[in-house]
């Protein structure tokens, strides 16, 4: 066990190289392939070693278990600015053009072992990616660019690092604890142009990766009503993250980037023999955090890098899930799944989310889980998310029009096994 746990940490610190993406804001639609395929719903059942990162209470093991899995992830992020028939002076015109980002492809990985204490406590350790944000708009010279600054956008990282414990009340009922270690990195280039409304120009782009830490906890619960129902309930508190040093001109709170607490509520019903229907809803709370809930007004009245400096302007997102599961054979269930959340960008932030433009609204998606052998089982998802455009205009030059867009698609798998 000893070995193993060696390995997993090993696994944990080679998985934090690995850039993550916004799905429902900068948030995943869902952790594990089985979830995932179900538009990330089922925080009301465990179907693997994973679904104790949807909820800590449905961490169930047999024996000792081990799981591994790559998503790869396509995002196309794209803005565009609108033509003007008249220029006012001290306004910041874009040029007026159609961007696309580049990297359009990236591998997400995840990683769990499980242990079977006794009959009623499990451990794991889990080690997933968030979300984040990517966007890099590449200029043909320096002078260019989007904001004229050369080549311009944001990479962010975030790795979850989760010791998780769950606890058998009685025979229908289980919770569940995960204390969360987060890691993320983040690196902005091209806003150089901005270094007049920030009170740190020197910290507020182009300096390189900055790295920051933080500790969260996540709780659950998990109930069966009857052999057909069952309900869970899980939330993570927001989690304090120390500063980006290298940043505290750009975000607000000299570099804050915390991450905001989170509710999700879900059930489960066998409505058939072979036949399931989970139904999930999330609400993520942006508001707590000020670098991502400040609106972009702030600009004329706080500096970039305070605390009431501008950000970008989210608003708090409730996400709704449904999955199905078809037990097709003794070995094989099939699943699809559907989540609708309404985007958290208003039409008068569209600025400063062309570095961020998460505005993804349906996700539709599917999955297989076959089992190989007795010990070993393979799971695989695909998902797809519409392309979504929200239109504004320019802040800082209310003439010119500009829209951002996003759509995405990924396809995943894993193999876990039992040791």
């Amino acid at each position: 066990m000893k070995q193993l746990l060696l390995s997993s940490l090993t696994v944990a610190c080679a998985l934090s190289s690995f850039n993550v993406f916004a799905t429902n804001g900068y948030f995943t639609h869902g952790y594990g392939m089985t979830h995932k395929g179900m538009a990330g719903a089922g925080i009301a059942l465990s179907e693997e070693l994973m679904s104790g990162a949807n909820n800590p209470a449905t961490l169930l093991v047999n024996g000792t278990e081990m799981s591994f899995g790559v998503e790869l992830f396509s995002p196309k992020r794209k803005y565009t600015a609108s033509s003007v028939d008249t220029f006012y002076p001290n306004a910041f015109y874009l040029d007026a053009d159609t961007k696309k980002s580049d990297n359009s492809l990236f591998a997400i990985p995840e990683f769990a072992i499980g242990h079977q204490l006794n009959q009623d406590i499990n451990l794991g350790l889990l080690v997933y990616a968030n979300g984040g944000m990517n966007t890099e708009y590449t200029a043909e010279s320096a002078p260019q660019g989007t904001f004229y600054g050369g080549n311009t956008g944001v990479d962010l990282k975030q790795l979850f690092i989760s010791p998780t414990i769950s606890y058998k009340l009685n025979e229908q009922t289980r919770i569940g604890v995960s204390p969360i270690y987060v890691v993320q990195q983040f690196e902005a280039q091209g806003l150089a142009n901005f270094a007049p409304f920030s009170q740190a120009p020197s910290a507020l782009s182009n300096n390189g990766t900055d790295t920051s830490t933080g500790f969260g906890l996540q709780l659950g619960i998990n109930q069966i009503i009857d052999t057909t129902f069952s309900w869970g309930a899980s939330y993570r508190f927001a989690v304090s993250m120390s500063e980006f040093d290298r940043y505290s001109g750009l975000f607000a709170e000299q570099g804050g980037f915390d991450l905001p607490s989170s509710i999700q509520l879900g059930t489960a019903w066998q409505f058939l023999p072979s036949h399931q229907v989970v139904f999930d809803w999330q609400k993520i709370n942006y508001s707590e955090v000020e670098s991502i809930a400040n609106p972009i007004t702030n600009l004329m009245s706080a500096p970039l890098g305070s605390k009431a400096g501008a950000g970008f302007g989210w608003h708090d997102m409730s996400i709704y899930k449904l999955g199905y599961q078809w037990q097709r054979t003794l070995e094989q269930k099939i699943r699809f799944g559907v989540s609708y959340t309404e985007q958290p960008i208003p039409s008068s932030e569209i600025l400063f989310n062309i570095l961020a433009p998460g505005v993804q609204e349906w996700h539709f998606t599917a999955g297989i889980s076959h089992a190989i052998s007795d010990t070993m089982q393979f799971n695989a998802m695909a998902f797809y998310s519409p392309s979504k455009n929200v239109t504004g205009a320019n802040y800082l030059a209310p003439n010119q029009q500009l829209s951002i867009s996003m759509e995405q698609s990924g396809l995943g798998i894993s193999l876990a096994w039992r040791i």
